[in-house]
């Protein structure tokens, strides 16, 4: 987790991704496993858990994240933040339950600016989970610069 942790701000509990795959300069994979023990479960459909889609896609843009802080790497990296700037056409297809394991597909599929827009999608092994477009900004929010 550390190679995570050392590229993008954000840390347990609202991590949700274990480790990097693999990268391109274009694409990344991560994985994540859902742990059962995670807060969330104990109210997310009680004595049925599924995985919030919300942290689903909170997942996809993590790795987004995760994505354009390696490219950055060695460039020296934009002050601020990954910030997302807008979302479209998600899909989910199959749920997420405890104990499974995703993995997490990322690209940049565009730029424009300072903005970078990207495409993602989840497969839990050969099943896909769902897909989403997205936009990133890299910029200082209140309070932190």
């Amino acid at each position: 987790m550390s190679q995570v942790t050392e590229l993008i701000p954000h840390r347990p509990p609202f991590l949700f991704i274990d480790e990097i795959v693999s990268r391109t300069p274009d694409s990344l994979t991560a994985r994540r496993i859902w742990r059962a023990e995670e807060d969330f479960y104990k109210g997310h459909y009680p004595g049925a858990p599924i995985t919030p889609g919300v942290l689903l896609c909170e997942s996809v843009f993590q790795a987004g994240a995760l994505l354009l802080a390696d490219k950055f790497a060695g460039q020296g990296t934009p002050d601020g933040v990954p910030l997302l700037a807008k979302v479209e056409r998600v899909r989910f297809r199959s749920p997420v339950y405890p104990g499974d394991t995703t993995t997490i597909d990322v690209k940049i599929t565009a730029r424009a600016g300072g903005f970078y827009m990207m495409s993602g999608n989840i497969k839990n092994g050969e099943k896909r989970v769902l897909n989403v477009d997205f936009s990133v900004a890299w910029k200082t929010p209140e309070g932190l610069g």
